[in-house]
């Protein structure tokens, strides 16, 4: 048994829809489709989500609607008419849409999170109707009627884990059940939306709760590959990762998989497999629990920027019981998150995302960090990015290390910092944004082209 989520550009139009009724008709194990909204039909399109942030921030400032309504429903009406499907199913999706502007502004703290899951809402009673009247019997399900119920976080709902019990009792039915991705309904019936990208959980929490054999994500490419394409030059092609492995590539700057939607899966020891739409032969990228045979030491390497690094230093730090402790609490006092903590014997530093700064929490920082804490030197690094070379057989692999900090050295690469973790499934380093690219290509290189003789 199978769950199958479908991304916004496999869903873009009524030709790629056609691709997904064949893929879904080709395996009668695929029994649950998670769809997203509309995604762009070409470089100069806009996505339908996108297109209902828009009528959503018009709406609260009182201006005209009426061009975002019908845009929107010409989006869908397109669709509808080239799939030759019944004037009712664009007339529902209207009225959805037209409704979003009577919904209350005042204290409605899940306005914005209605009108995001209208896309995939909408794309899903389409869907439906386009299986049932195709030969495939199908039904929209309602994420409420799923048993999708979430915390009461706009735009950063989490599952409840009494959800799964009826979840489960979708297995009962036999016609194949179309469910919206990226939102679930709160006990008071709110609309409350995963993270941005988050059919990718929805479709995971569908796998766990139905106790699938395998969750299929489809996108626009054949699985994940090794490095970023726009990096480095067809890249090698990854047949198996782990889910440890994944998590780091996912962390660091592979955008194929929304992160989050590890967990459920992983939890419920599901296979996931990454498949491409428009070549739904290929094998993709199976992402499992452990290896089913020998891989490379390093299977993937990522990069990211957008980092900063708090460095401090203090004489004798390392003998001072709870200095650790001093520090944290500042940045915790300040609503700051942080990412990564290498340290010295008199130095320290803390990596985290720049979007967790602002002029006036750096200045804080600085001065609580020379108070409190006396330190005795700290700065605040900008334009930094990290680059992770991920593979769990790293730890049994002499020399891995060895062989990335040769190939950044003999790049020109200057190493910022680096950490490994006790897992030892990934490497990080940090170096200067600019050199990003850079480093991922030599690091690529050195493990993954294979070395000519001279």
């Amino acid at each position: 048994m199978k769950v199958v989520k479908f991304g916004g550009s496999s869903l873009a139009s009524a030709t790629q829809l056609q691709k997904v009724l064949n893929i879904v008709k080709s395996d009668k194990e695929r029994r649950f489709v998670v769809v997203s909204a509309p995604g762009k039909r070409d470089g100069s399109d806009m996505k339908v989500t996108d297109a209902l942030i828009r009528y959503y921030r018009d709406y609260l400032a009182g201006n005209d609607l009426a061009p975002h309504q019908q845009w929107i429903i010409q989006r869908y009406s397109d669709i509808v008419t080239e799939l030759g499907l019944k004037a009712s199913v664009l007339e529902r999706i209207s009225k959805n849409i037209l409704s979003l502007a009577s919904l209350p502004i005042d204290d409605n703290e899940f306005l914005y999170d209605s009108f995001l899951a209208a896309g995939e809402d909408n794309n899903a009673r389409l869907i439906a109707a386009f299986f049932s009247q195709n030969g495939l019997p199908a039904r929209y399900i309602h994420p409420k009627e799923a048993g999708l119920l979430v915390s009461s976080e706009p735009g950063n709902a989490r599952i409840l884990p009494s959800s799964y019990d009826k979840i489960e009792e979708l297995n009962n039915s036999e016609e194949v059940l179309v469910i919206p991705g990226f939102f679930g309904v709160t006990r008071d019936g709110q609309i409350c939306t995963f993270s941005r990208g988050g059919s990718d959980i929805t479709g995971s929490i569908i796998a766990a709760g139905v106790k699938a054999d395998i969750y299929e994500n489809f996108t626009d490419v054949d699985g994940i590959f090794a490095a970023h394409p726009g990096i480095v030059h067809k890249p090698h092609s990854i047949s198996e990762l782990t889910y440890r492995e994944m998590r780091e590539l996912a962390y660091a700057g592979f955008t194929v998989l929304h992160d989050e939607a590890l967990l459920p899966a992983y939890r419920g020891k599901i296979p996931l497999v990454i498949k491409n739409t428009n070549n739904p032969d290929h094998p993709g990228t199976r992402i499992v629990h452990q290896h089913s045979s020998e891989h490379l030491p390093v299977v993937g390497i990522a990069g990211d920027a957008g980092f900063v690094s708090i460095n401090m230093s203090k004489y004798l730090m390392n003998r001072e019981i709870g200095f650790g402790r001093k520090v944290l609490q500042i940045l915790e006092e300040l609503n700051i998150g942080w990412e990564h903590m290498p340290t010295g014997i008199d130095d320290l530093s803390i990596i985290l995302r720049e979007r967790e700064l602002t002029p006036i929490k750096e200045e804080e920082i600085l001065r609580q960090l020379l108070q409190k804490a006396e330190v005795d030197h700290a700065e605040i690094e900008h334009d930094l990015s990290i680059i992770m070379i991920v593979g769990e057989k790293m730890k049994s692999r002499i020399g891995v290390t060895a062989t990335a900090t040769k190939a950044l050295s003999e790049n020109k690469i200057n190493i910022q910092m680096m950490s490994q973790g006790s897992s030892e499934v990934s490497i990080m380093f940090v170096v200067n944004k600019e050199q990003e690219k850079a480093a991922i290509r030599a690091l690529y290189r050195a493990f993954f082209e294979p070395k000519t003789e001279k």
